[in-house]
């Protein structure tokens, strides 16, 4: 049972990694340098909303919504975006 539960949550790992895999090859950047021109633009704001962030994202490099929500996961994953939850 648990060596079926490990199988899973490596396809899930497995499977995040390679849309965000996809994305760089999309937008020819990687997250941090998508990171970079987020902060140069001033769209990384404390108290961020994952709907302001996706539509930058959309509109900057022309991606759907499930890359866009991928890049969010990401992007609170590392810490980059801080939201009155992820302060909890």
């Amino acid at each position: 049972m648990n060596e079926s539960i490990d199988l899973q949550n490596r396809r899930l790992i497995m499977s995040f990694q390679a849309y965000i895999d996809n994305i760089t090859t999309k937008t020819g950047q990687t997250p941090e340098q998508i990171k970079e021109n987020a902060v140069s633009q001033g769209i990384l704001v404390e108290d961020m909303k994952a709907t302001v962030f996706t539509d930058w994202l959309k509109k900057e490099y022309d991606l759907g919504h499930g890359h866009a929500m991928a890049l969010w996961k990401y992007f609170l994953g590392h810490k980059w975006i801080v939201t009155k939850h992820s302060k909890m």
